[in-house]
């Protein structure tokens, strides 16, 4: 039986969204537990198999699965009938999973570096910086509602997610901000309710 490790509020609300949205919450053995907290509340739960005592975390069996992207991944493939990622062959499985790992090793480094301050070439060099990030979302949000095209799919739901988090923290543009809205506008992200 498919097991997830969930911290309330926390970066694995996504994955519980994701679950609603598969139509399969039911199905998976939720175990809620205590995270390390940004403002130094919470602390390690002994309850929680991840290495570094993170969310999400999901166990199929004696196998695991850790980082948002790659449970995503999983999931959607496991349960590819919702049509919320792409199958392998299917003409956007590159797209699909370059936005979900883009998400991972672009956005949410740049974001994090943006809110920290830091400003550093390597960092622009390797990375970019926050404002690339936004015209590229910006730049395929302006022609089409989602990062896919017409249809709403995974990697809306990871990437949109910061925005709809942290609204004051997240500079964006019209199309973006458009695009969030939608995306916050699903009955899984009610029937979990954790914003």
């Amino acid at each position: 039986m498919l097991t997830f490790y969930h911290s309330p509020q926390s970066r694995s609300t996504s994955i519980k969204v994701l679950l609603h949205e598969l139509g399969v919450a039911d199905q998976v053995k939720i175990v809620e537990v205590e995270i390390p907290r940004a403002d130094g509340s919470g602390g390690r739960d002994p309850l929680n198999p991840h290495p570094e005592g993170k969310v999400p975390y999901l166990t199929d069996g004696d196998d695991f699965v850790r980082e948002r992207a790659a449970i995503m991944i999983y999931l959607t493939d496991r349960f590819p009938d919702a049509g919320l990622g792409r199958a392998v062959r299917h003409p956007q499985r590159g797209q699909y999973l370059s936005w979900l790992i883009w998400y991972q090793g672009v956005l949410e480094p740049v974001t994090i570096i943006d809110w920290a301050g830091i400003d550093h070439p390597v960092v622009k060099a390797s990375l970019r910086d926050y404002d690339t990030a936004i015209r590229r979302l910006d730049e395929v949000l302006s022609r089409q509602p989602y990062l896919l095209g017409e249809d709403y799919s995974a990697a809306d739901l990871l990437c949109s997610g910061p925005f709809a988090w942290f609204p004051d923290n997240m500079k964006t543009t019209p199309a973006v901000a458009d695009w969030v809205a939608r995306c916050q506008d699903r009955e899984a992200v009610r029937a979990v309710g954790e914003r």
